[in-house]
């Protein structure tokens, strides 16, 4: 009997990080954050990081405390080299998504270190909420 594991090709898109942004009954809305045009950051994301980044909206990632909630997870390198996802709250101006992108343009969680300012933003959620999200 062999012991060989079959090698697993990652699913489209899996090899490159993920930016989740949530866009639920807290995030997104001015009646939680006035100050932002919440359409314009995730558009800016998703521009700044075309070809680097998966930029995927959700509805709900149940830390509406937080709002602006966002999860950067690895890449499939990023994961290899001990990478896991990064929560960030409360990101509710440019200048935070300009650190984000910048992070995940020099490799992001498991390849870069995060620039200091976002350890003001992170956060750990509930262990339900992590597994959620993963499924």
């Amino acid at each position: 009997m062999s012991h060989r594991r079959k090698k697993v090709t990652p699913a489209s898109g899996a090899t490159r990080t993920t930016v989740t942004v949530c866009r639920g009954c807290c995030c997104g809305t001015s009646a939680k954050v006035a100050r932002l045009d919440h359409e314009a950051q995730l558009t800016d994301l998703r521009t700044m990081l075309t070809g680097v980044a998966m930029v995927r909206r959700t509805d709900c990632l149940d830390a509406c405390e937080r709002a602006n909630v966002v999860v950067i997870q690895p890449s499939a390198e990023g994961r290899e080299a001990g990478g896991r996802p990064v929560w960030l709250g409360q990101v509710n101006d440019r200048s935070a998504a300009a650190d984000i992108t910048a992070w995940i343009k020099n490799g992001g969680p498991g390849l870069a270190d995060p620039p200091d300012i976002l350890s003001l933003y992170t956060f750990t959620p509930s262990r339900r909420v992590r597994h959620e999200l993963e499924d």
